[in-house]
């Protein structure tokens, strides 16, 4: 969650499927252009919906040794909800450093459309090896936990919606 992730690839194209979900969250498309190494923007499309969002992610302040990153952007509203814009600010810091634990924690605020309303959100990213990784994710709601594979330009993901509804994820680079 730090974004401190650069790659020499521009486009990022994500598929995600979660069983037993309203028909926006039940299919996720998204392609994304890196721009800059801390600005990347494109489109979500749910073809279910049919709906297309705006995304944009912003790394206003990069992750130090002793200073945590400050993003900022916007995706559609929190899974679950029918419709909506989100729109968020989170801090978040990589800290193995002091804990000997291979753990970055995020919090943050997020304010969607679909509710009118700003929820505090936040969450874990944990490291078990060079190419898997887990996400505990609380969306200011419902806490999804996401267990996620990488090799190379390739990620694939199962993520667990509520805790309870499964579904899977993939995302190439290119």
């Amino acid at each position: 969650m730090s974004g401190t992730g650069e790659n020499d690839y521009k486009w990022t194209y994500s598929v995600r499927l979660i069983a037993n979900q309203i028909d926006r969250a039940t299919w996720r498309n998204t392609l994304t252009y890196r721009f800059h190494p801390r600005f990347t923007a494109g489109l979500e499309y749910n073809p279910l919906a049919k709906k297309v969002s705006p995304l944009a992610n912003l790394v206003v302040v990069t992750e130090t040794h002793s200073r945590p990153a400050l993003i900022v952007g916007t995706s559609s509203d929190r899974i679950g909800t029918p419709s909506g814009q989100s729109f968020y600010a989170t801090i978040s810091k990589n800290v193995e450093h002091f804990t000997k634990l291979p753990v970055s924690p995020y919090i943050g605020v997020a304010y969607g459309t679909f509710e009118d309303r700003a929820r505090v959100i936040g969450g874990l990213n944990i490291t078990f090896a060079e190419r898997w990784s887990s996400t505990i994710l609380f969306d200011g709601v419902r806490v999804h936990p996401l267990l996620n594979y990488t090799h190379g330009r390739h990620q694939f993901g199962v993520i667990l919606e509520r805790g309870r509804n499964p579904g899977a994820s993939y995302s190439i680079s290119f």
